[in-house]
């Protein structure tokens, strides 16, 4: 199911607000509820309150005042929504969303969806698998998120508002392939966007292959993750002549290596006429990551730093495009169910 015109391919002029490109009936779902695109204003495109992984053990994401604390930062620069990419099994506190949503004012897209295998138990994966998982991550965004990590907790009334899918280094695994089938099975029956982590930015070329060439999911409902990491000029713009939404993820996480070309990429892909395509999200995975609570920089920082920069290199113009109207049709569908 599309949710709109290809506008990626083809460059053009770019709105500054959601409200000037709209398309109708579209909304973006979030844990209070489905909201017109031009309601959800300043987005991190990717980010994390909540998030418990074992390779990240005894940093985990798990204090409620703490995902408070760091959301009302972002708020009070300016900040009106987050996308909390955490997909089950993962620590996403599916039932604490909402309260938080409320208390700061943001609103929160939530994610179903699956990460890497390496990350869950393998009797977790046969459980959830069982019954199919285009199935489950339909039932996730149409009826409500699981309460907790396990398929025996109780669904809550918090409905996801996109899927969570990722690749593995350089290519997909069969994991990575069933659950990109699932995904794209959930996307038809829905019409939910799908976001990537691509690890260390590779392998966007072979999810885009099975997406959109062999399972027919449209690339504007696509959102390519970390593409950051793999800094390649060339290969971004092919990922973008395709039409997906091209996520430019992690400033909040660390300072990455290759923090430096991010704002010379952006200039590149603006240029070249992909400027509707970009998103910028934190992704802060760790506690001592965040601003509010630990050494930061923190989900503040996309706001406090980044955004004057681009700015000031890309213009206001575009630092509105892809804080605001890029994720309001990133994030919409016309949704099925």
């Amino acid at each position: 199911m599309r949710r709109g015109p290809d506008t990626g391919a083809h460059g053009g002029a770019v709105a500054g607000t959601a409200e000037d490109t709209p398309v109708d009936g579209a909304t973006v779902r979030t844990v209070l509820g489905d909201v017109p695109p031009g309601r959800l204003g300043v987005t991190d495109a990717h980010d994390h309150f909540f998030l418990r992984i074992p390779a990240l053990a005894g940093q985990e994401l798990d204090d409620p005042a703490a995902a408070a604390a760091e959301a009302a930062a972002f708020r009070e620069l300016g900040g009106a929504a987050v996308a909390q990419w955490t997909p089950f099994g993962l620590g996403r506190e599916a039932a604490r969303l909402p309260e938080l949503s409320r208390a700061t004012g943001l609103h929160v897209v939530a994610a179903t969806g699956l990460h890497q295998a390496r990350h869950y138990a393998p009797a977790l994966l046969d459980r959830i698998e069982a019954d199919g998982l285009g199935a489950f991550f339909t039932a996730e965004l149409t009826e409500g998120m699981l309460a907790g990590d396990d398929p025996d907790w109780p669904r809550t009334a918090a409905r996801a508002g996109m899927i969570k899918v990722a690749g593995m280094f350089h290519g997909l695994d069969d994991h990575a392939r069933r659950v990109l089938t699932a995904a794209a099975e959930a996307h038809h029956a829905t019409g939910a966007p799908i976001g990537v982590h691509h690890e260390m930015g590779t392998a966007a070329p072979d999810v885009l292959a099975l997406l959109q060439g062999e399972l027919d999911v449209p690339a504007g409902s696509v959102l390519l993750g970390h593409l950051n990491r793999f800094p390649d000029p060339g290969l971004h713009r092919e990922l973008a002549a395709s039409g997906a939404f091209l996520a430019f993820d992690g400033p909040s996480r660390t300072h990455h290596a290759t923090d430096w070309r991010l704002l010379d990429g952006l200039a590149g892909l603006a240029a070249a006429g992909y400027l509707p395509q970009l998103l910028l999200g934190g992704d802060t995975v760790t506690a001592q990551a965040r601003a509010a609570t630990g050494e930061g920089p923190g989900m503040p920082y996309l706001l406090r730093v980044l955004r004057p920069r681009v700015a000031r290199v890309l213009g206001e113009r575009a630092a509105e495009a892809i804080w605001v109207a890029n994720p309001a049709r990133a994030f919409s569908a016309v949704w099925a169910a």
